[in-house]
């Protein structure tokens, strides 16, 4: 295989990007400069040195220390805790300003017939995460994209932490079924929140 193939190869990794975008990329990186081509080998170089994952919500962010700003927030109120599958859809979702919780990044949803959901979603952090925070969870809003995997994960996620001593919700549907977070406007997303179901 060569240079080109196997970079091709590695973007097709990309979610949303396939065989033939992957080779636009490619083709495009090789039209650019020198110093374009390095800017870019640095900063992802530097991707993986200047950004952690926060110990609590398990999100990447960039800083010091063990914990994130959201999780370190004395004003945050820890009885909430909302469940979300990815970075982005966390980012939509503080950006709306309508939630005022803590959080937890699950790393995916759970595709229906899933055999091995530990493997596709943090499983065993988020159990540790509500045992060790049990008494004071009093609400888990389960924040899935309104899709049938997010509803399996929601599914999997209540019948996994049923007699735990908190609520489950999940956000109202003024997000349309088949739509992401990570797309969903503002006030959609303060929408949802508020008329969020248990």
């Amino acid at each position: 295989m060569n240079s080109i193939d196997t970079l091709s190869e590695i973007f097709s990794h990309f979610p949303g990007i396939g065989p033939r975008q992957a080779k636009r990329f490619v083709y495009y990186l090789l039209s650019r400069r020198q110093d374009s081509v390095e800017s870019l080998v640095d900063a992802i170089q530097n991707l993986k040195r200047d950004i952690r994952q926060c110990s609590e919500c398990m999100r990447f962010f960039p800083g010091a220390g063990n914990t994130c700003n959201i999780c370190s927030d004395t004003h945050r109120d820890k009885s909430l805790l909302m469940l979300v599958p990815r970075d982005a859809d966390f980012e939509a979702v503080e950006k709306s300003g309508g939630f005022k919780g803590l959080y937890f990044i699950l790393g995916g949803s759970l595709p229906i017939l899933e055999k091995e959901p530990e493997k596709r979603i943090r499983l065993s952090e988020l159990k540790a995460r509500i045992k060790r925070d049990s008494g004071v969870i009093k609400e888990v809003i389960l924040a899935m994209n309104a899709n049938a995997e997010g509803e399996n994960t929601a599914e999997y996620i209540k019948e996994t932490f049923k007699g735990e001593g908190f609520d489950f919700s999940e956000l109202g549907r003024g997000l349309s079924t088949g739509s992401e977070l990570e797309y969903a406007d503002p006030d959609t997303l303060k929408n949802a929140l508020l008329h969020r179901t248990k």
